[in-house]
């Protein structure tokens, strides 16, 4: 039986953290790859002449597209329509981990689905070229979706109900889980080890942080034991494309399990109020398809903690790849580490109300 939001709901949510990008890191440990510059050697040459060892042929364009955790390309193709080549960072995922993905977006695409899957090329979707693996897609088209229409969010609702219908069907056997050690304690513990804090300001983040993974801590135990299911992981607005014939899912690079609501939280802003009549037309969609439990709404300010954690260890591992310096030049400054160190003590608040 379905309910409404606000007879489930009268604590805060909160607003929604911004996207920074459509790309995020979120592998299951520590995993900057040896060489600092990983895709130091991907030329123009290089990635056309991978396209082509499938048997393809290009026609020259190439447009880089934004993504900095992997690389990836819009290619030209003669006599047909431009493909996207996504080239994966080394030592992150192994082959395993995405070829899960691979297949997870094309039983969602099979029924109808609109996540955009890897093209099957010789029989597979991963392939190899020049020290690089890589994947090719179709190109789709759309702009960012109006979140402000209920119409919208209960379209998304439908389709996530849908993706997360399939989701609980089999289980990740490669990809990690979203939980509190691989998405709180473990970046937390590389920031502090490895000297990323300026010396003023370390003591006042290790205590922060320590008292934001136990208001987390909390609220996963007060939601207990949530079912866990395969995810879109990243489930922001720019990872959705937006269409006149509705949406389509991109980038399921972090997908993982987790509790459904990870893949609901991050569509939602604004005040308390606004946030829980998003919540009630997305889940109007969603229970069309699929069930929520709403326990899981106790996750949402503990998931919203977890990722802004786990986002500034993303930047420290990845600082000396050159694309990260000029993509975010306010890293690193003792003016960045005040503000988190605010924005967790804004966390604690929000989660001690959710608490009550």
């Amino acid at each position: 039986m379905k309910k409404t939001v606000k007879q489930a709901v009268k604590k805060r949510t909160g607003t929604a953290v911004p996207a920074q990008t459509p790309d995020r890191a979120t592998g299951p440990k520590p995993d900057t790859p040896p060489d600092p510059r990983p895709f130091a050697d991907l030329s123009p040459d290089r990635i056309l002449n991978a396209v082509e060892s499938l048997g393809l042929v290009t026609d020259g364009r190439l447009l880089a597209l934004n993504s900095y955790e992997n690389r990836v390309y819009q290619v030209g193709i003669e006599e047909g329509q431009p493909l996207v080549a996504k080239f994966y960072r080394p030592g992150r995922w192994s082959d395993a981990a995405i070829l899960e993905e691979h297949a997870f977006t094309l039983d969602l695409a099979e029924r109808e689905i609109p996540a955009v899957p890897p093209l099957v090329i010789g029989g597979q979707t991963l392939h190899r070229h020049g020290g690089y693996r890589f994947s090719l897609s179709p190109r789709r088209g759309g702009r960012t979706p109006e979140l402000d229409r209920p119409q919208v969010l209960t379209w998304l609702g439908r389709f996530l109900g849908r993706i997360h219908a399939l989701g609980e069907t089999l289980p990740f056997r490669h990809r990690p889980r979203l939980d509190l050690a691989s998405f709180g304690e473990e970046p937390r513990a590389y920031l502090l080890a490895a000297g990323w804090l300026p010396p003023e300001l370390r003591n006042a983040y290790a205590s922060v942080s320590a008292q934001a993974l136990e208001a987390a801590r909390r609220l996963f135990d007060q939601a207990g034991d949530v079912r866990q299911l395969r995810l879109h992981g990243d489930c922001h607005p720019g990872n959705l494309l937006w269409t006149d014939t509705g949406p389509h899912f991109v980038d399921f690079d972090d997908c993982r399990l987790g509790p459904a609501v990870q893949d609901l939280w991050m569509l939602l802003c604004g005040s308390r109020q606004e946030v829980a009549a998003q919540l009630d037309q997305i889940l109007t969609g969603y229970q069309d398809f699929r069930d929520f439990d709403y326990r899981e709404l106790h996750l949402i300010e503990a998931l919203r903690t977890l990722r802004l954690m786990h986002y500034s260890a993303w930047l420290a591992r990845r600082w000396e790849d050159p694309a990260f310096p000029l993509a975010f030049p306010w890293f690193n400054s003792p003016r960045y580490w005040e503000e988190r160190i605010l924005e967790l003590r804004e966390q604690i608040a929000a989660m001690q109300e959710a608490l009550q």
